[in-house]
C-alpha cells in the first residue's frame, strides 16, 4: 500500500501561483510513476501530469503547458506541482496517483484524498 496525502491547495486570484505537494509513505515511493489529476465540479476528471520514477521523463495536458510543472523528490517520497499563471478554469480538486507512467487514470493504483484550488477573477 502506498498511502498519499496533498496540501497547498487554496484560493487564488487568477495570474497568481499555487504549489502543490504529495507527501508519499508506505512502499518505496521510488518505484512508482507519479502523476497528478483535477476534477472540477460537473465534469470528469482529467489528467494534468506525470513524472517517470526517475524524474527522466515528464507529460503535461496541453492546457498547462509552459505554466506548470511537475516534479519529485526521492529523498522526501514528495511529487509537487508548481502552477504558474493560474486561470479560473484551473478550477478544480487536485489528486496525486502513484502507479505506472501514463496520462491515463487506470494505470494508476493509489490516490490521494484531492485538495481544493480555486481561481478568483
Amino acid at each position: 500500500q502506498v498511502q498519499l496525502v496533498e496540501s497547498g491547495g487554496g484560493l487564488v486570484q487568477a495570474g497568481g501561483s499555487l504549489r502543490l505537494s504529495c507527501a508519499a509513505s508506505g512502499r518505496t515511493f521510488s518505484n512508482y510513476a507519479m502523476s497528478w489529476f483535477r476534477q472540477a465540479p460537473g465534469k470528469e476528471r482529467e489528467f494534468v501530469a506525470a513524472v517517470s520514477t526517475s524524474s527522466y521523463v515528464t507529460r503535461y495536458t496541453d492546457s498547462v503547458k509552459g505554466r506548470f510543472t511537475i516534479s519529485r523528490d526521492n529523498a522526501k517520497n514528495t511529487v509537487y506541482l508548481q502552477m504558474n499563471s493560474l486561470q479560473p478554469e484551473d478550477t478544480a480538486v487536485y489528486y496525486c496517483a502513484a502507479g505506472t507512467y501514463s496520462s491515463r487514470d487506470r494505470t494508476y493504483t493509489y490516490w490521494g484524498q484531492g485538495t481544493q484550488v480555486t481561481v478568483s477573477t
